[in-house]
């Protein structure tokens, strides 16, 4: 008997092998497109027609209030109902939110400032955030109902190709179709959103084990009750979170390009793309190279790598460190966040995976939220350098604290 025949287990397949799961992602795709679309074209638009700049601070906090208000209710809604029909529906409202931008703009265009109407555009906006936030959950459980679980990885990678791409061209596509004209993002945008619907509705109906507890208090929270019980879920989630909140290098990049940098627009627009570029290139790595095993320690490794390049970036000061730095620490967030979405996915119940959803989407917006606030005010008492520096060393001292904190979570093997 020939005994030299390989053992190997074959590697899982592929995500995008299924049909359903290609839909889902270019529907994720065309949403997560036209939603920075709208997102550049509104701010654009209200600056140039108001000169205030307090009112583009409301525009992203509008949008992310929702998120927060309802998170009792949205995770609920997307464990009771079919989350297919929930992201369909969420999709339709923010093409019908763009339309009413678009047809606002139609009216008042170069007149918002005379007539002093410009908080129509904000109660839109608010409803943009309503349907995203219901969207959210509904959307990010819903992959794990259509591959099997030994391709959860390579789903999330797709996934999280999707969103690269769209945050790092979409920004530049909206730039770009609102210099034609500042009625074009809104209508790409739309056709985008109906896109993304259509494809949405087009997913077989997956199976999904919705949840038959009484309606109460108790159902609402059991996000939160579950995220608190499990180590694993609880240590990915805050891990990522305190890395979110204290790597806020982002926010201060127009001031490292000024002042410390001294490279201008151009240069701001370089150090912007550093860490999308990284991000995607290594979601394109992941998608080829799942993490096979020690997924945990990769996990950690990776938030420490994350750490060290913010550190890198806050002490330098030519154009040539700080590019690779950033490209290096978009990398290296895009290794924890691959490890963390599939952890939670895997770990958390298919009937409670829609509310665990909501309360992650919640403390990682407001951690993003949270950390640019921190940053921008250590660099008014500060300095920038030392708000960077301090950031960087913190996410490396919170890794030390949470694998010792979190023994499972770091050592947890497979993502399968």
């Amino acid at each position: 008997m020939d005994t030299s025949v390989s053992s190997a287990v074959p590697p899982p397949p592929s995500a995008f092998t299924f049909r359903a799961f290609q839909l889902y992602w270019l529907a994720r795709f065309f949403n997560g497109f036209a939603t920075q679309i709208v997102s550049v074209a509104v701010g654009w638009q209200i600056y140039d027609e108001t000169q205030n700049a307090f009112l583009l601070g409301l525009v992203g906090l509008v949008q992310f209030a929702p998120a927060i208000v309802f998170v009792l209710v949205t995770g609920t809604v997307a464990d009771r109902y079919n989350r297919r029909a929930v992201m369909a529906i969420s999709i339709v409202l923010e093409a019908l939110c763009v339309a009413a931008l678009a047809a606002f703009w139609i009216l008042h265009a170069g007149r918002v400032q005379e007539h002093g109407v410009v908080w129509p555009v904000f109660v839109i906006l608010t409803l943009f955030g309503v349907a995203r936030a219901f969207m959210t959950p509904a959307m990010q459980s819903l992959f794990a109902n259509l591959v099997p679980r030994e391709s959860f990885a390579n789903a999330v990678a797709w996934n999280t190709s999707a969103m690269q791409a769209s945050f790092t061209i979409g920004p530049a596509i909206g730039g770009l179709l609102y210099g034609i004209s500042s009625l074009v993002p809104y209508a790409v945008a739309f056709a985008m959103f109906v896109i993304a619907a259509v494809m949405t509705i087009l997913i077989p109906k997956p199976p999904q084990k919705t949840s038959s507890e009484p309606r109460s208090i108790e159902t609402m929270l059991a996000g939160f009750s579950y995220i608190r019980s499990n180590p694993v879920v609880l240590g990915a989630i805050s891990l990522d979170m305190f890395a979110v909140l204290l790597g806020g290098a982002t926010a201060l990049l127009p001031v490292f390009a000024r002042d410390i940098l001294e490279v201008g627009p151009w240069g701001l627009g370089f150090l912007r793309s550093a860490a999308g570029i990284g991000a995607l290139c290594m979601v394109v790595w992941l998608v080829r190279h799942p993490i096979p095993d020690h997924a945990g320690k990769v996990m950690f490794a990776g938030v420490a790598v994350y750490g060290l390049a913010i550190l890198v970036f806050g002490l330098s000061t030519t154009l040539w460190i700080s590019l690779p730095a950033l490209f290096i620490m978009g990398a290296a967030d895009m290794v924890s966040v691959n490890v963390r979405a599939s952890l939670i996915q895997l770990a958390t119940p298919d009937e409670l995976r829609g509310r665990v959803t909501a309360v992650n989407s919640v403390f990682i917006g407001a951690s993003n939220e949270v950390g640019e606030f921190r940053a921008g005010t250590m660099a008014a008492l500060i300095g920038a350098v030392p708000a960077v520096v301090i950031g960087g060393a913190g996410t490396l001292a919170i890794t030390a604290l949470w694998a010792r904190l979190f023994p499972d979570l770091y050592n947890k093997r497979k993502l399968t």
